[in-house]
């Protein structure tokens, strides 16, 4: 039997911003000018930072290397209920139980005040354990550890887009807006990093004739990933992409006005998410999604996440030495470098560079790698 007394485990993890108070009073020269003195002041207040101690505050009941569960459990006898996190917006998250019910939940204040790197300390698509408070609200009293965790950077800060996903359909489109590989890379170097099964998706194929992006698609199918012509308008390949989803958390990424919504709502009829045209001044597209929501399909066999359109989508942890082998083409060359630190770019006795001149790379891939690096990585 465990003793009644026993320590309980203790952490120290970095202070949040809100809990950051002023460490300098602000009307210090009208406290002089009223007669105290200077002396008196400096025994009272920190005038700068001692460390790391003025930095970090001991959380009880918290373990910093797995910052995912409060102690509310021990002093509540209430069971927890399991469930997944299907969307966030703002406070409040909403939880669809493993029984079918769903709860708008709130986060235990402990799970958000210990220090993360993320945006939001749950996303959609977490496994979590919540406790009910009513019919329909409950509170979040654990996170489990993910997988599949779909990011970018978003102002220096990790963005996870999703979590917990098994298949990464990148959906571009043929045409309005226009295809862009670069766009499509990005993804792919996410994919590989988070060890995600990716399928590109090139949608709004009957806007044009198919056999002028196949020499693209070969590409890409002779590294071994699948690409698949949808439209969503025509109906083409829709079952295909029906069977594709069975049993898997399947998230749809892309830019802005690709159809990602329309081909959810091709797949699964009667969903009736929002649509809306590409505008014709810029051939962009309109966000409809505003958050990452987690759908399940029909017959609980499976679920995709509708993520907002991305225009831009920058790399997250990924450092420049490790993209090239991230990169299936790339990655047979690049021990055959003279330096081990080569980046492919401007080193003499380069492997990478003597396959792409030799053809055995495409030179629409490495302008991708070269672009990547200069532009966001080495420069951003």
């Amino acid at each position: 039997m465990a003793k009644k007394n026993q320590k309980r485990k203790q952490s120290r993890v970095a202070f949040r911003k809100r809990h950051q108070g002023r460490v300098r009073d602000s009307d210090l020269t009208r406290q002089f000018r009223s007669g105290e003195s200077l002396e008196d002041a400096a025994k009272n207040e920190r005038v700068s930072g001692k460390g790391d101690l003025t930095r970090k505050r001991t959380v009880v009941g918290v373990d910093a290397e797995q910052p995912t569960q409060s102690d509310a459990a021990e002093s509540n006898a209430s069971p927890l209920i399991d469930g997944r996190v299907t969307c966030v917006h703002g406070l409040v998250n909403t939880v669809l139980a493993d029984d079918g019910r769903h709860f708008e939940c709130a986060i235990r204040q402990v799970l958000k005040s210990v220090s993360i790197e993320g945006r939001g300390a749950v996303v959609a698509g977490d496994r979590v354990r919540f406790r009910s408070e009513s019919d329909d609200t409950g509170m979040i009293e654990f996170v489990a550890p993910r997988h599949g965790v779909i990011s970018r950077q978003s102002r220096g800060q990790q963005h996870v887009i999703a979590a917990n996903v098994d298949h990464l359909l990148i959906v571009t489109s043929a045409a309005e807006p226009t295809l862009k590989p670069a766009l499509i890379d990005r993804f792919l170097l996410s994919a590989e990093q988070c060890q995600v099964n990716p399928v590109i998706i090139i949608n709004k194929c009957d806007l044009i004739d198919p056999a002028s992006i196949q020499p693209l698609v070969g590409v890409y199918a002779a590294m071994g990933y699948r690409v698949l012509m949808t439209s969503a308008e025509a109906g083409t390949n829709i079952q295909y992409l029906r069977e594709l989803l069975k049993g898997k958390q399947t998230a749809f990424s892309g830019q802005s006005g690709v159809g990602k919504s329309s081909l959810l709502n091709a797949v699964q009829p009667g969903l009736g998410l929002a649509v809306s045209e590409v505008s014709s001044d810029n051939q962009k597209g309109r966000h409809t999604t505003t958050t990452s929501r987690l759908i399940p399909l029909a017959d609980g066999d499976g679920a995709v996440f509708d993520t907002p359109g991305i225009r831009q989508f920058q790399l997250w942890d990924i450092s420049p030495e490790e993209v090239a082998g991230l990169m299936p083409d790339l990655r047979p060359y690049v021990s055959r470098c003279r330096y081990s630190n080569c980046l492919h770019l401007s080193e003499d006795d380069c492997a990478v560079k003597d396959a792409v001149a030799d053809g055995r790379i495409d030179a629409r891939r490495y302008d991708s790698y070269c672009h990547l690096l200069e532009d966001d990585l080495l420069l951003g």
